[in-house]
């Protein structure tokens, strides 16, 4: 089993920047993917961005691109989401994750976060 924690949410305004984090503890995740999703009210859970563990290959949806930074840190077993130029549509509860391999689908990662809440006023 992986558990993940999620932390560092919180109201910014727009234009402003956030940056969450992920805890990784259990099993060894060194041959995972580490993925960020986000769900906004009335909304389906939507890839954001992902890692992988070892390689440290990403891969960005384009509402992330040229905003966000996803990186890790192997000694603490955390990966980050940098989120700079927030808009009021990145208002979501923002979830960490981990799949066996790459992938953008929600159903392809096994273990999930708690999620955090991120809002961001206009």
């Amino acid at each position: 089993q992986v558990q993940l924690v999620e932390s560092g949410g919180g109201l910014v305004q727009a234009g402003g920047s956030l940056r969450v984090s992920c805890a990784a503890s259990g099993r060894p995740i060194t041959g995972y993917t580490m993925g960020w999703f986000r769900q906004a009210p009335g909304k389906e859970r939507e890839f954001v961005v992902s890692i992988t563990w070892a390689g440290g290959t990403t891969y960005y949806s384009d509402s992330a691109k040229g905003r966000f930074t996803i990186s890790r840190d192997n000694a603490k077993n955390t990966v980050y989401l940098q989120m700079n130029k927030l808009k009021p549509e990145d208002t979501a509860v923002y979830y960490c994750a981990a799949a066996p391999f790459g992938s953008t689908a929600v159903t392809s990662y096994k273990y999930w976060g708690q999620g955090t809440q991120v809002t961001v006023s206009s």
